[in-house]
């Protein structure tokens, strides 16, 4: 784990990932509104999976869809004649870049895009970058890149004092774990950040169902998840 401000990381590598071992439905249960959801690991039969899911309760948020195309995946109005603001709610949320694949909930997939094609990194990509501008909710910005290497997570969330807390995990794959991080820590008004690091929960195979079933059927908009290679969409506006 690395704590950034500014220009200063400081490796936290000792710091344990907060374990709970819970089934994907055990972990949501209750939980009506974590917002926009990554995971990632590798399933008990070897597989490598990654997920994202949103989640909406404005109008505005609800209007959504994913659309796929050759493995990466962008929000896309459901109804074009009903968006107010695009600026938050559309972007590239799944991403390539040479043999890595980039997760995020807004468009700092761009950024660190183009940071890996230059030879630098997720913390030089999000080093300018601070959490969304929605007062007051101040909805942290999640990140993930997955490499060779294994799995790396971020987050910059608003601190107490407004300053932008840039906070970032690297996890080796191994077989049958898998971890979660999502904006919110549940629902709220305004909405709790995310606390902590990114969570354990049981790997399962064939999760994509589990995991759609597990979100709250109010709330829940869209979900990408990739199992091995094999992909699963499910938008609640399209009837999924």
């Amino acid at each position: 784990m690395y704590y950034e401000t500014g220009l200063i990381a400081i490796d936290l590598n000792a710091c344990p990932v907060l374990s709970c071992g819970m089934t994907i439905s055990e972990y949501l249960c209750g939980n009506s509104y974590p917002g926009r959801i990554i995971i990632a690991g590798t399933t008990p039969s070897g597989r490598l999976l990654y997920a994202y899911a949103i989640m909406g309760r404005s109008p505005n948020s609800r209007n959504r869809v994913f659309e796929v195309s050759d493995g990466e995946v962008r929000t896309k109005a459901h109804d074009e004649s009903l968006v107010k603001d695009p600026s938050l709610i559309i972007y590239p949320a799944v991403l390539r870049c040479g043999t890595s694949v980039i997760v995020t909930n807004g468009d700092q997939t761009l950024d660190i895009r183009e940071a890996l094609s230059q030879g630098k990194t997720m913390q030089d990509a999000l080093a300018g970058r601070t959490f969304e501008p929605d007062g007051p909710n101040w909805t942290p910005r999640i990140s993930l890149v997955i490499s060779s290497d294994g799995f790396e997570f971020a987050i910059n969330r608003r601190r107490e004092d407004g300053e932008c807390e840039r906070s970032f995990w690297k996890y080796p794959a191994k077989k049958g774990v898998f971890r979660i991080i999502h904006t919110y820590d549940r629902d709220g008004n305004p909405l709790p950040s995310f606390s902590g690091a990114p969570r354990e929960i049981e790997a399962a195979d064939s999760f994509a169902e589990k995991m759609w079933d597990a979100l709250d059927r109010d709330n829940r908009i869209s979900l990408y998840v990739n199992e091995g290679g094999k992909e699963t969409v499910f938008n609640a506006r399209e009837g999924d």
